[in-house]
């Protein structure tokens, strides 16, 4: 495999990999947004949630941040191939003619 292809693979499984760690803070904050609305709580526990759920929508912030470049990354990778396979192309079609 060519060294462009690793990282054109690269570059797609760290998006599966931020995408499922987006999903676990997504579930994640979901829980802690239960238990905030959930039950009676002492306020030192509701501090502590919060305290959580303010640390999760950071991370979740992040992740989407990364995500965004990354998705940036990858379809100039794809325009890139696109254009050098439409490049051979001509060059094919010219000499062939």
């Amino acid at each position: 495999m060519t060294k462009k292809k690793r990282e054109n693979l690269g570059v797609a499984l760290e998006i599966d990999g931020l995408e499922e760690k987006l999903s676990q803070c997504q579930r994640d904050l979901e829980a802690v947004n239960s238990r905030l609305c959930g039950a009676e709580l002492s306020p030192e526990a509701r501090k502590s949630l919060e305290k959580e759920k303010n640390s999760l929508m950071n991370k979740a912030s992040n992740y989407e941040k990364e995500l965004k470049l990354l998705r940036q990354e990858n379809r100039k990778n794809m325009l890139l191939s696109v254009a050098i396979f439409l490049l051979l192309t001509l060059i094919y079609t010219y000499w062939t003619l």
